[in-house]
């Protein structure tokens, strides 16, 4: 924002202090700008490091504000700041922050990444039509659920690959359209853009909301490509170290922030000023982060493919809708799924990995190995998973920041010794799925490779 772009201040009755933005909301102040004057615009990668807090004492480090109240000059006069589920200098500073980085009229951050989508539901109505993915993040497809048991809310699953399938659902009743790409755990892809324009060809006053955690902003910005809605669990790559749970909502109006940060102050569920801090210094990282989070998982998605395994992953020439992907964003990051073929199997392969951490989640700076239908999507029923076509077998890793030899000798291992591959003369290469568990037997007996008087072993 250039200088002549900032925020002009402007006494209102019974505030002090008041500012004012662009459009003449009453929002906080924002931190001074961080693009320089000459009208270049710094790289992202300097703009998430580069904040300046006009901090009383020039702390290179923002304060952490942790007060609930705050002291006013009067009765009848209020200060920028009276109560911290309201306002927080912190959480302003990081609000700030992110709308810069997520191309956003105004972001809004709050305690989880399902506290943001909850948040962005309570502008629906009863009789309201949702159109989205069929391969929804487990925690989404139940909040969906309960709207549509508890609040009248009518919610079509259809698959967002397909611009003409949702345009097929989409009428004057469609309230929102809500989308994850890539999708977690398929790795599908939906055209931001063709798919905001069809929403808003249906209904004007339709809103485009998309679910963006699994790249962050570094590598794609769904408010440049037509939404109107941007959320992310602030738990993964924005903080990365998942030491902190939040949520941000970022938005095109900031009309429609008005009405979100509504129902936030209502509700209560604004981030705490010691997790804003905390999310601030995580975001400063997320660059040098994720660059070598995606190299590390370009290489496993690579090895795992070369042994025959399927592999999903939109870094993959391999991926059937790679050039879209790489159409609205920067990266493939470094999420990617594959599958052995047999359930059994794959349970023995996640549970074999050392360096690899079995648990729900991704985004952090150690890498994670889960079975999505036993852990993150557990909630969705195997009949739902079945008609949705999310393979029970399915592993997905979460690419962490280690040597990438080092993840790939683990990984390698834990194929070998939950019987996933076969060794020959050529090395290692996947097996068919019936052959898995007796070569998994002969591991385990350190027989693989014996002969006995019937011949080589199978």
């Amino acid at each position: 924002m250039s200088s002549e772009q900032q925020p002009k201040p402007k006494s209102v009755p019974g505030k002090a202090l008041q500012d004012v933005d662009l459009d003449g909301h009453d929002l906080p102040p924002s931190p001074a700008p961080s693009s320089p004057r000459n009208g270049r615009k710094y790289a992202l990668a300097t703009e998430l490091v580069y904040t300046d807090g006009g901090d009383q004492y020039n702390a290179s480090s923002v304060p952490i504000y942790q007060s609930a109240t705050f002291k006013q000059s009067s009765s009848t006069s209020m200060g920028e700041y009276d109560y911290t589920r309201s306002g927080n200098p912190t959480r302003t500073h990081l609000e700030r922050h992110l709308a810069k980085i997520m191309s956003a009229a105004r972001a809004l951050v709050v305690s989880s990444g399902m506290g943001a989508l909850d948040v962005i539901t309570r502008l629906l109505r009863p009789g309201d039509e949702v159109v989205t993915g069929d391969d929804l993040y487990g925690g989404t497809n139940r909040l969906l659920k309960y709207l549509a048991t508890n609040g009248g809310i009518v919610v079509h699953h259809v698959d967002t690959t397909s611009v003409d399938a949702v345009r097929a659902v989409l009428s004057p009743k469609t309230a929102m359209l809500l989308l994850e790409t890539p999708t977690n755990p398929l790795i599908k892809i939906a055209d931001i853009a063709a798919l905001s324009r069809a929403a808003h060809d249906a209904n004007p006053a339709a809103l485009v909301a998309v679910d963006n955690t699994m790249l962050s902003p570094l590598l794609q910005n769904p408010l440049d490509l037509g939404a109107d809605i941007v959320y992310e669990s602030g738990t993964k790559y924005l903080s990365g170290h998942h030491d902190v749970m939040a949520g941000v909502i970022a938005v095109s109006a900031a009309a429609l922030g008005d009405k979100l940060y509504f129902a936030i102050n209502a509700s209560g569920c604004g981030l705490s000023p010691f997790d804003s801090w905390l999310l601030l210094r995580g975001v400063k990282t997320l660059a040098v982060r994720m660059e070598k989070q995606q190299a590390n998982a370009g290489r496993i998605a690579s090895f795992l493919e070369g042994l025959g395994f399927r592999v999903r992953y939109p870094g993959l020439a391999s991926h059937p809708q790679h050039a879209l992907h790489w159409r609205q964003a920067r990266g493939a990051g470094a999420v990617l799924s594959f599958e052995t073929g047999d359930v059994a199997v794959s349970e023995r392969v996640v549970e074999s990995a050392r360096l690899w951490a079995i648990s729900v989640s991704f985004g952090c700076v150690n890498s994670l190995i889960s079975m999505p239908c036993r852990m993150s999507h557990a909630s969705i029923d195997e009949k739902t998973r079945r008609e949705r076509g999310v393979p029970e077998d399915i592993i997905r890793l979460c690419v962490g920041i280690e040597d990438v030899e080092d993840l790939i000798d683990d990984l390698r291992r834990a194929l070998v010794q939950a019987g996933a591959v076969k060794i020959d003369v050529d090395g290692i290469v996947a097996i068919e799925s019936e052959d898995a568990a007796a070569l998994a037997e002969e591991t385990a007996n350190g027989t693989v490779g014996q002969t006995d008087e019937a011949g080589p072993s199978s």
